[in-house]
């Protein structure tokens, strides 16, 4: 059976080590000045800088500030969005452009992600190699997930370790072929051992 083209973006399942993920998450800022809107399993990058002021009982300077993670070869990953804290029971289930909004998100290196490939070929010999996101769709507000998705299209998986993501295997349940599932690896981790900090 052909797999569905129904992209959710990055979803964590479990650590390298083999244990489930167990939902760790930590707040990151979204600037109100920041003009993209923000889904759940969204790439992430810290930008260098934090909140001015005091919300929702964080303090001034205490979370780091994020944007969208950019597609393509070399950019760096800091995590993956998980969730968005409410401000009142009536919050979107994403972070709509140019809003304020504090962030859940998976930023441990050692988990491994799942994502839907776009529509090019693959075979098994892919896993194991390297690859990038793509932002071919965009995100959902009703559902509030992310469309991204690995690239095989427009730059194919590759024995690159300066591409985004490491392919891990095919995800359970997926065929081989258009629109497989993946577990991946973070490639370019801003929090991994070693990282070189935001210039």
């Amino acid at each position: 059976m052909a797999n569905t083209d129904a992209p959710f973006g990055l979803r964590p399942v479990r650590t390298r080590n083999g244990s489930p993920w167990n939902g760790a998450a930590t707040p990151y800022y979204c600037d109100a000045g920041y003009g993209t809107a923000l889904y759940v399993g969204d790439p992430v990058v810290v930008v260098g800088d934090s909140n001015d002021n005091e919300i929702m009982g964080f303090s001034p300077g205490s979370l780091s500030q994020i944007e969208k993670a950019t597609a393509g070869d070399g950019n760096a990953i800091t995590g993956v969005i998980v969730g968005f804290l409410p401000v009142t029971h009536e919050s979107l289930v994403y972070r709509a452009a140019s809003t304020e909004r504090i962030a859940m998100v998976c930023d441990d290196p050692n988990v491994v992600f799942e994502i839907q490939s776009d529509g090019g070929s693959v075979t098994a010999d892919t896993v194991g190699l390297n690859a990038v996101l793509i932002f071919t769709h965009a995100g959902s507000t009703v559902t509030g997930r992310s469309g991204v998705e690995l690239d095989t299209t427009s730059d194919t998986p590759d024995a690159d370790a300066s591409n985004q993501l490491l392919i891990l295997a095919f995800s359970k349940g997926t065929e081989i072929g258009a629109y497989a599932k993946f577990d991946v690896l973070i490639n370019q981790h801003t929090q991994a051992p070693g990282a070189l900090g935001i210039a």
